[in-house]
Order: C-alpha cells, then sequence, then structure tokens
C-alpha cells in the first residue's frame, strides 16, 4: 500500500466511526420511527425507580437486621454493611465491562436483576423463619446474646451477596441504556438526551425516598422479613418494566474485550521504551497513514496530552529491517493515536477519581452509625408515632429533589454570567464544592453526638432524633455537587460507543472504595485506640453511651478537610493539560 493511501476500513473501523449504530432485540438496524427516544427511555426509568426502591430499603436499614437479628457486634455489624454495599459498587466494573464487551446492556440488566430478585427472596424467607435465625435476645443488656454462625451466617451472606451481584452489575447499564435511547444522529432526539439525565436523576431520588420512608416503616413496624418481601416484589416490577420495552429499544452491540486495545498500549509503549518521541501529534499521524484533506490538512479527532508522553511509543512505527515499512503490524506492537489518548484520560481521571473516595467514606457513616446515632435518640414524632432512624436518610434526597431544579434554573445561569462558561461552574469545581461542604458534615455529627451522649450520661435525657439532621442537611448539599458533578466528569471524558457503561461503573467505584475505607478505618481506629486505653477503643462497645463516635466524626472531618487540600492538587494538575491538535473530523484509527 502506497503511503500516501489511507488503508481500507474494517469491520472494527466501521464499529468504531459509526458510534450510534444500534439494532433491536432480533439483531436487525433500528427504524427511527419505530425505536428508541422517550418512549422506549421510559421503560428503563422504571427499571430505574423500582431497582434504587427495592435495594435502598435493604442496604440503608440492613445495620438494623445485622444488629438486632443476626446479632453481629456493631462495629462488625458497621463493617458487614459497608463491605456489602462497597461490593455492589466495585461491581458495576464487572457490569459495565459484560455489557460493552460481550452481552449488551439489555441482556446484562435481564440476567443479573434476576440474581438481585433470587437475593431478595432469600433475604425473605431467611427473616421469616425462626430456624434460619439466632435466637431472640437484646445486644445492649443481655452479655450471653450469640451472634450467628454456620448455616445461618452461611443464608444470610449469600442472600447479600447475591443482592449485591444482580444490583452491582445492574447500575452502570441502567443510565447507559437509557441514553442509548436517543440517536446523537438525530437532533430532535439528541437535544432530548439531557431531558433524559434530568429524569433519570428524578427518578433514582425519588427511588431512595420511598424505600426511606414507606418500605423502612414497613421493616420497622410490620417485620424484617415483610420489608424484604416488598422488596422482591417492586424489584418485580422492575424487571416487568424492563421486559416491556423490548420491542422498542435501540440496543448498542457489544464489540469484543474493552479491556484488550487497552493492554495493547502498554505492551507496546514497553516494547518500543527505548524509541524517541515525535514532538505533536501531526507527526505521528502521519507516520501512521492518516487521512488528509484536500488542504493537506490532517483529520483528527483527539487532543493530544503531554502528559504520560511514554505511552506515545505505542504509535511508532518502527521501519522494518527488510525494508517492507508497507507491512500491516501487530496492534500489539502498532497501535492508533487516538487509543493511546484514550488510555491516557483514563489514567488522568484516577486521581480525580480518587479523591471522591473519603466523601463516600462519609456518606458510610450516614448510613451506619448515623443510624444507630438515632436508634439512642427520642424518635417519637407524636405520642402514637416514631420515626425509623433509617427514614434520617431520605432528607439527603429530599434536598436534592428541591435544590437540583432550583440550580438548574437559577444557579447556573447566574454562574454563566460570572464566570463566563457554559456550564456554570465546570464539574471540576463542582466536585470541589461538594468536597468542601462535606467535612461541615462530620463537624455537625461530632458535635451533635457529644451533646447527646452528655445530656444522656448528665441527666439521664434523651434527645430529639431530630438533632441529627443537620448532618444528613449538609450531605445532601454537597452530594447535588460532588456526586452529579462526577458524573458529568466521566460522562465528558467517555470514549465514544465503546466503554460508555465502563466508565459509568468508574463512577460508582468511588463508592465502593469509600465504603471499604470505611470499614478499614473502623477496624483500625478499634485497634489503635483499645490499645491505648483501659476502656477499650472507640467504637469496641455495642452501646454508644460507652463509645467515642463523637472522636471518630472529628477524625472523618479531619480527613475531609485534607482530602479536600489534596483534590485541588490534582485538579490542578489535570486541567493544565496542553492541546497540539482538536477538530471534530473523523479519522480511521489504526489498529
Amino acid at each position: 500500500m502506497d503511503n500516501n493511501e489511507t488503508r481500507p476500513i474494517s469491520k472494527g473501523d466501521q464499529a468504531m466511526l459509526n458510534t450510534d449504530f444500534s439494532i433491536d432485540w432480533r439483531g436487525r438496524p433500528c427504524k427511527p420511527n419505530k425505536h428508541g427516544g422517550m418512549r422506549a427511555a421510559v421503560f428503563v426509568l422504571g427499571i430505574q425507580a423500582f431497582e434504587i426502591m427495592a435495594i435502598g430499603a435493604v442496604g440503608n436499614n440492613l445495620i438494623t437486621y445485622v444488629f438486632n437479628e443476626m446479632h453481629f457486634p456493631l462495629s462488625k455489624s458497621a463493617n458487614i454493611v459497608t463491605n456489602f454495599i462497597g461490593t455492589i459498587f466495585l461491581l458495576s466494573l464487572l457490569g459495565g465491562f459484560l455489557s460493552d464487551s460481550y452481552l449488551g446492556s439489555f441482556w446484562t440488566m435481564l440476567i443479573f436483576g434476576f440474581i438481585e430478585l433470587s437475593g431478595f427472596i432469600l433475604l425473605a424467607v431467611q427473616a421469616h423463619l425462626p430456624q434460619l435465625r439466632p435466637s431472640q435476645c437484646n445486644m445492649i443488656t443481655d452479655d450471653n446474646c450469640i451472634e450467628a454462625k454456620g448455616f445461618k451466617a452461611t443464608i444470610f451472606f449469600i442472600a447479600l451477596y447475591l443482592v449485591a451481584l444482580g444490583s452491582g452489575c445492574l447500575k452502570p447499564n441502567m443510565i447507559a441504556h437509557g441514553a442509548d435511547q436517543f440517536s446523537k444522529d438525530d437532533a430532535k432526539q439528541a437535544n432530548k438526551l439531557s431531558t433524559y439525565f434530568n429524569s433519570a436523576y428524578f427518578s433514582f431520588c425519588v427511588g431512595e425516598l420511598i424505600a426511606l420512608t414507606v418500605l423502612v416503616w414497613f421493616q420497622t413496624h410490620v417485620g424484617m422479613d415483610v420489608g424484604f418481601a416488598i422488596s422482591a416484589i417492586v424489584m418485580g416490577m422492575g424487571l416487568i418494566s424492563l421486559t416491556s420495552g423490548l420491542f422498542f429499544y435501540r440496543n448498542k452491540p457489544p464489540q469484543g474485550s474493552i479491556l484488550t486495545p487497552i493492554l495493547q498500549v502498554f505492551v507496546a509503549a514497553i516494547s518500543k521504551r527505548k524509541q524517541v518521541c515525535p514532538s505533536n501529534a501531526e507527526t505521528m499521524c502521519r507516520n501512521q497513514n492518516h487521512a488528509v484533506s484536500v488542504d493537506g490538512s490532517l483529520n483528527i479527532d483527539f487532543r493530544h496530552s503531554d502528559k504520560f508522553r511514554f505511552l506515545d511509543k505505542a504509535s511508532l512505527r518502527v521501519e522494518q529491517q527488510n525494508g517492507n515499512n508497507n507491512e500491516k503490524e501487530s496492534p500489539w506492537k502498532l497501535c492508533s493515536v487516538k487509543q493511546v489518548e484514550q488510555v491516557k484520560v483514563i489514567l488522568s481521571v484516577i486521581p480525580i477519581f480518587a479523591c471522591t473516595i473519603v466523601f463516600n467514606t462519609v456518606l458510610a457513616q450516614l448510613q451506619t452509625f448515623s443510624v444507630q446515632q438515632g436508634s439512642s435518640m427520642n424518635t417519637h414524632l407524636t405520642k402514637s408515632f416514631t420515626i425509623p432512624p433509617a427514614s434520617l436518610q431520605a432528607i439527603p434526597y429530599l434536598i436534592l429533589i428541591i435544590l437540583v431544579p432550583i440550580y438548574e434554573l437559577f444557579g447556573i445561569p447566574l454562574a454563566r454570567r460570572i464566570t463566563k462558561n457554559k456550564h456554570g461552574i465546570t464539574p471540576l469545581q463542582r466536585i470541589g464544592v461538594g468536597l468542601f461542604t462535606v467535612t461541615f458534615s462530620m463537624v455537625a455529627a461530632a458535635l451533635i453526638e457529644n451533646k447527646r451522649k452528655n445530656m444522656f450520661l448528665s441527666s439521664n435525657k434523651i434527645i430529639s432524633i431530630f438533632w441529627i439532621t443537620p448532618q444528613f442537611l449538609i450531605f445532601g448539599i454537597s452530594e447535588m455537587f460532588t456526586a452529579v458533578g462526577l458524573i458529568e466528569f466521566f460522562y465528558m471524558q467517555s470514549l465514544q460507543g465503546r466503554m460508555q457503561s465502563f466508565l459509568t461503573g468508574m463512577t460508582y467505584c468511588s463508592y465502593s472504595f469509600g465504603f471499604f475505607l470505611s470499614s478499614l478505618l473502623v477496624s483500625l481506629v478499634n485497634k489503635l485506640t483499645s490499645s491505648n486505653s483501659r476502656n477499650g477503643g472507640w467504637l469496641s462497645d455495642n452501646d454508644l453511651n460507652k463509645d467515642r463516635l463523637d472522636l471518630f466524626y472529628w477524625l472523618l472531618a479531619v480527613l475531609s478537610l485534607v482530602n479536600f487540600f489534596n483534590y485541588l492538587f490534582w485538579s490542578r494538575w489535570y486541567s493544565k493539560s496542553p492541546s497540539n491538535s482538536s477538530t471534530n473530523d473523523v479519522v480511521v484509527p489504526v489498529v
């Protein structure tokens, strides 16, 4: 092949170029007037609302069941819950990988939706049958209370992690599959994409709100077995919603392993580590016979970053010893420049992603210790009506339902006038505001816990549960910035048509690592503080009136503040990304 010619476009290249190519449930090309659009997306919004309703009711009140019914110690119960929720979000990477590479988003959701449903059913059966649970006793007053072991514990953990596997693999695909219903080639549908994202976030908040109020109320006042059974019914309704849209969906066909192109870049770069990189992207593209426009300029559809320059060696064409430079090289020896830049994007966002882990460690406390904190307070709203402590977690979502529309209608236009930026404030700035604000959530939690404990010990007075409202309220405000900003940030970095579900899964991984870090911190704090105290560790008792939860909250407040300054460094580093070329023209990647 002559050096001035571009090579023929292969089927793999066609798939990468035509990123909006979709098929129906039979594998045939979609018809614009029959498939996709909001009509199809509504069914996806249905399963999203029902699934978050089902899992939210279980996860947010799970510590009550683990502590009161399964009789695990308080610190161990908190770790069981955080490990469970952390596993859910970690498995979102598996769900995104299977969807993008092999199964497609619809079949991934359907398969793992039924796995999650089976977990809910098994939880309900165990909670209903006394022979599958330990004997009833009070963990605080009864020293002879025995935790679940053997067969009973095995059944519990099997059920719990069936739920985790199903929910984790569902999460990244629900948003991605809904977004796939809107054709990027159709201007009208493309404009409705933002409406879909707003609707998806609204359905998420509504699902959480119902879970933390109605479903948690049933768990508390009727029984955990009934609560788990309702979660199973709700999950079944979600699967019905998903399958009802089968004939209307636009499905993105899987494109094989998404990890292989990433590995190829590293292998090719290492094999040519002694080569010298060209100074700009244009030189590398000419070496790869990229398409040339009529005016002689190159058609390049990426930004060349000076970060991780050693990876640029993967796109260098090395002269063959036999003199035949036109011979096609192995993709493990020569990668496209665009392929290299995509790997750079993934590496560049990792520090930003890592800085949100501490934020989600704070979230873990609101779902564990703050629930137990509320259980030690006066939960009576009236003489006959009590508030389930877990329902206080509905406050952030209630705040989000109110604040997000206000922010969209008034906050963003005002920020646009001030910053002259079309986003109002950039996703990185939005994340930073949230990371700074969350510090005050833990400050409020520490102050209130200190007040609650002193009031009880000094005068045996139990303060109202509404005293812990500020920590949930502040967290709701910080989540509006951090969580939404992170999703927006990863969406802007997504690789077209290739790793959409996988990158969505990466946003959930921050939650996973945050909950795992919470478990590690609890164990580490208990170990360090118990070795220097005769009274045991800060969190070693099953009674918060003997523990030092307030000190643990202060520790998290300090970590959050340090993490914020760490984020300032990495966001500044990420923003310094020189670009040698940037156009919107299409180029055939040489892979």
